[in-house]
């Protein structure tokens, strides 16, 4: 997808990154044509927000280098693409297991025989296994 980039734009989003970094960098050639690059591809200036405020998080966190804020690195692309995608994503722990199937007491005597005589010859055979 390729979109209609202004100056304006490229103005705005590098002025963002300085604010929400702290930082002052010029924009030279170099940097002007990746941020029209990165901004060609759909990219806009909320999304770059997301992304500085989700590595901003991450390096707080001690999970991301505090070089993943480099306006060489966060221009790429791909990278920019990625860290976008999973600053989105809620991380999920897994499911909890199922709670064991309730076992229902025997009915009769002979069940219940029956259930004993097979426990103790899996006993019968566990003690075998550590001989």
């Amino acid at each position: 997808m390729s979109v209609r980039v202004e100056r304006r734009q490229i103005l705005q989003v590098h002025e963002l990154y300085c604010h929400l970094t702290g930082q002052k960098l010029r924009l030279d050639f170099l940097r002007e044509r990746q941020w029209y690059e990165l901004l060609r591809q759909g990219f806009h200036l909320e999304e770059v927000r997301r992304v500085i405020e989700y590595l901003q998080r991450e390096i707080r966190e001690g999970r991301r280098n505090v070089g993943a804020l480099k306006l060489s690195n966060l221009l790429q692309p791909d990278r920019f693409e990625e860290d976008l995608n999973i600053g989105h994503m809620r991380l999920r722990s897994p499911a909890p297991p199922a709670p064991p199937k309730a076992v229902s007491p025997p009915q009769s005597a002979e069940e219940y025989e029956r259930l004993r005589r097979e426990g103790l010859e899996h006993i019968r055979r566990f003690r075998q296994t550590l001989r």
